[in-house]
């Protein structure tokens, strides 16, 4: 029996919720016994009252993304999908993502922590700057500051996720994903928002977002991206399924973004996308991440 966990108490709840019910329902429809449990935070008790023997994890961001719920299955010897708990909670942690990935020289902006109630560091590369919560995902509490006398207000907005925020150069560019399932990258995918920032508007709710899948850059060029982002991948332990985001900029400079051990599994997600284009179906990659 598999519970699909979704929902979760995190800012990125909602889409939590629509990704649980498409993986929910391709599971049934290959006859998988299943069941679906929304967490609230606070119930973990009615789920141990269920019996189950895996895990599927559709929990974005904090509780489900940061090693919480992969510990607590993990004490109970429970199976589940996805990366474990060690590598969860680094890859969730932007700072600390970062830090491990400049250890093994690969492309990354310059970045400084600010921390609250105290002073802003002083910043030493140039303006604009990306100032962001270094625990949320989808883009979620992220400002550009193209001027130092906003910095204030968009260090307000990330604390109010959470502290140390990440300030980093802001690197002007094209946005590409590359996705990656059970040791192989899936095809490139280059985001064109809308109104040139790849929001959380522009994730869930535009319908002027573009996703590019042949993704127009030289198949050398897209081939380097997936090295890069396998190696990457690995390199912070994550397991099974996952996404890592780059920005490439107009020398065709990689700088990579962020990792993302659960990624979303909506309508208008990436991962699903990558695979259709490697001739996956939505049905056939949710038992390719069960069955890892």
């Amino acid at each position: 029996m598999i519970v699909v966990l979704m929902g979760g108490n995190s800012a990125e709840r909602a889409v939590s919720l629509n990704s649980g019910e498409a993986v929910y329902n391709a599971l049934k429809n290959q006859g998988v016994e299943c069941f679906k449990f929304d967490w609230h935070g606070d119930n973990l008790d009615e789920l141990w009252a269920h019996s189950f023997d895996q895990a599927f994890i559709v929990l974005h961001g904090r509780g489900g993304e940061d090693g919480y719920i992969q510990q607590q299955l993990e004490q109970r010897n429970i199976a589940y999908t996805g990366s474990n708990s060690s590598a969860s909670e680094q890859c969730m942690n932007k700072a600390t993502t970062k830090a491990i990935w400049a250890e093994h020289d690969l492309p990354l902006s310059p970045s400084v922590l600010a921390n609250i109630g105290e002073p802003a560091p002083a910043v030493e590369f140039p303006l604009p700057w990306a100032v962001k919560p270094i625990l949320e995902g989808s883009s979620i509490g992220i400002s550009k500051v193209n001027n130092t006398s906003q910095l204030d207000e968009a260090l307000t907005l990330a604390w109010k996720y959470d502290s140390p925020a990440l300030i980093e150069q802001w690197i002007e560019g094209d946005e590409y994903t590359v996705s990656i399932l059970n040791g192989k990258t899936l095809p490139v995918i280059q985001i064109v928002a809308g109104h040139g920032f790849y929001d959380y508007e522009s994730k869930y709710h535009s319908d002027e977002t573009q996703y590019l899948c042949p993704c127009g850059l030289s198949s050398a060029d897209e081939q380097q991206l997936q090295k890069i982002a396998l190696n990457a991948f690995k390199i912070m332990g994550a397991k099974t399924w996952g996404r890592v985001d780059f920005i490439v900029d107009r020398h065709q400079t990689p700088y990579l973004l962020e990792i993302n051990t659960v990624p979303g599994m909506t309508s208008h997600s990436l991962l699903p996308m990558a695979a259709k284009a490697a001739n996956l179906s939505f049905d056939e990659l949710v038992l390719a991440i069960l069955n890892d």
